[in-house]
């Protein structure tokens, strides 16, 4: 009989020590969760979920034709450059283009023919230049096109 009682004692101290465990397990376990969920808060709310957000772009508006100029290219070569301005559709009134011709002349003069002969080089010197017209129009400009690219 002394060990059936024994035993039950032992029975009753694991009833108690299991019931400290579990308590113990659920309060790490919640610990756990309220950690997670702030850090899933946090990359929602203030990290914009990881994903840069994209600005909308902007809706085209009127194009505006500029007259060809000619640019001094180097070794006595010259570039017969004729540009067009892709307003936004917020823009109301066309662009004044003497500043996009103005950093045309800038990027273009003194360059080597072969620097700008090829499609590659002429696209770079293209987007380079857009980098900078949209800069300076603050922008109102949303693309530019070369409707002439003569060297001579």
């Amino acid at each position: 009989m002394a060990t059936a009682k024994l035993k039950a004692a032992t029975d009753a101290e694991e009833a108690k020590d299991g019931g400290k465990k579990s308590k113990k397990l659920f309060i790490i376990a919640g610990a756990v969760l309220v950690v997670v969920a702030a850090a899933a808060a946090y990359f929602l709310f203030f990290a914009g979920g990881g994903e840069p957000a994209e600005e909308p772009k902007p809706e085209p508006g009127a194009v505006a034709a500029l007259d060809a100029i000619t640019i001094n290219l180097a070794d006595g070569h010259f570039l017969k450059l004729k540009l067009a301005l892709q307003a936004t559709a917020e823009v109301h009134e066309a662009p004044d283009g003497s500043k996009a011709l103005d950093l045309a002349i800038d990027q273009f003069s003194n360059k080597a023919v072969d620097e700008l002969s090829s499609d590659k080089a002429r696209n770079l010197a293209k987007q380079e230049l857009l980098e900078k017209v949209e800069k300076a129009y603050e922008g109102e400009i949303m693309n530019i096109y070369f409707t002439e690219f003569v060297m001579q």
